[in-house]
């Protein structure tokens, strides 16, 4: 019905860029709004940012200035653009979407994404 697929996660020195993509290959439901959160060793996962069908974009107010949203909601697709990466940006990085009728969550597996100095 719904599978999120992340890619572009890795490695990275700090101050490097990553872009993160997610798509819904089987593109089974329509979502009004996705993100990015992420999940550090021993941490509970958080907001990273978030998109909607509008296009509203809101961020974690510390990744506000080095992180950016991206995406077409319409085609349950989003980016997220991380620039000056720093060692406490290390952490699985998991694509959101949420259904625009039942409001249901649905989850990517995670992309690994280690940031080394």
């Amino acid at each position: 019905q719904v599978e999120l697929v992340e890619s572009g996660g890795g490695w990275v020195q700090a101050g490097g860029s990553l872009r993160l993509s997610c798509a819904d290959s089987r593109r089974g439901l329509s979502f009004n709004r996705m993100g990015w959160y992420r999940q550090a060793p021993g941490k509970q996962r958080e907001l990273v940012a978030i998109i909607s069908s509008g296009g509203g974009t809101g961020y974690a107010d510390s990744l506000k200035g080095r992180f950016t949203i991206s995406g077409d909601i319409a085609k349950n697709t989003v980016y997220l653009q991380m620039n000056n990466l720093k060692l406490e940006d290390t952490a699985i990085y998991y694509c959101n979407g949420r259904d625009r009728y039942s409001g249901d969550n649905y989850w990517g597996q995670g992309t690994q994404v280690t940031v080394s100095s």
